[in-house]
């Protein structure tokens, strides 16, 4: 028995080392607990804000310098936003862009068309996306 006591002492596995490490780990083990707790709480109200959906209904090619472009975009009643169109080319390369102001409304979802002016012939308008201003 004594050997083993003065391999203890050694190596500092005493009873006061094996109380420390508890403490320890029960601390590690508190902090992790709180900041696990803090960041549930965070991330579950930071979803809470009013959300913006914009979909693309249709385009038509108007002639080589501009394109009509219908959408539709859906966000809280008496909210005012913001949508970014453009007009694509064959290379997906960007040829038209407008920036439109949606004032407040009382609708939900409301269908919009907007004509882009185009650098070249488009084959394509997309709404970019949008945004709650």
């Amino acid at each position: 028995m004594p050997e083993s006591s003065n391999l203890d002492d050694r190596y500092g596995r005493t009873p006061s080392s094996t109380r420390r490490d508890r403490r320890l780990r029960w601390i590690v083990a508190g902090v992790f607990a709180v900041v696990l707790t803090g960041w549930v709480v965070w991330a579950g109200l930071d979803g809470a804000g009013p959300s913006i959906e914009a979909r693309d209904t249709r385009h038509q090619i108007i002639d080589d310098n501009s394109i009509s472009v219908t959408f539709e975009v859906s966000l809280p009643t008496g909210t005012a936003s913001s949508c970014a169109v453009q007009a694509l080319n064959e290379t997906f390369t960007v040829v038209g862009w407008k920036v439109i102001d949606l004032p407040p409304s009382e609708l939900y979802t409301r269908s919009l068309t907007e004509v882009v002016h185009t650098t070249e012939l488009s084959n394509t308008g997309l709404i970019y996306r949008c945004w709650l201003t």
